[in-house]
């Protein structure tokens, strides 16, 4: 099963820029009702679709006030719960965050492991990527950052039989 998560987020100041769970030393943040972490975002959406399981914002709908300022961490473990109630489990992600600036390289392992953390599975099961926009629309003029991921579920029936 496979799923595929977009996510898009406007910069402004005054926040705290977040990716895969990591805070990055940058003037602007993410504008989200929640901490706005785009990567985490679409790994969330990719995972759920891979299930059937709706999508992100039917969850964890943005005019829901207890989700405020929620760490998307959090919300992508209560993503993984849902599948574990589905008898699945994340085989693979693969992702793309776009943007200018900051340069994710450095802290692609760090994300890795909130990641898998979150998940409960192996940072070698995840594969981030950062790319830039060649200075083109809202996030090459760095308006902006989004992400791309695509997911691999398997069922844990299917590993019990062997």
């Amino acid at each position: 099963m496979f799923g595929i998560g977009y996510d898009i987020h406007r910069l402004v100041n005054d926040r705290k820029l977040i990716i895969g769970g990591v805070v990055f030393d940058h003037p602007a943040g993410l504008l989200g009702h929640s901490d706005g972490d785009v990567l985490i975002h679409a790994i969330s959406d990719a995972i759920l679709g891979a299930g059937k399981l709706g999508d992100i914002g039917q969850h964890f709908p943005p005019d829901d006030q207890r989700l405020k300022g929620i760490s998307s961490i959090e919300i992508l473990k209560k993503v993984r719960t849902f599948l574990e109630r589905s008898g699945l489990y994340v085989q693979n992600i693969d992702a793309i965050v776009i943007a200018e600036k900051p340069r994710i390289l450095p802290r692609i392992d760090d994300m890795k492991k909130n990641i898998g953390m979150a998940l409960k599975i192996p940072a070698s099961s995840i594969s981030i990527k950062g790319k830039t926009n060649e200075g083109l629309g809202p996030i090459g003029n760095q308006e902006a950052i989004a992400a791309l991921a695509v997911c691999e579920l398997a069922s844990v029936y299917d590993t019990a039989q062997g």
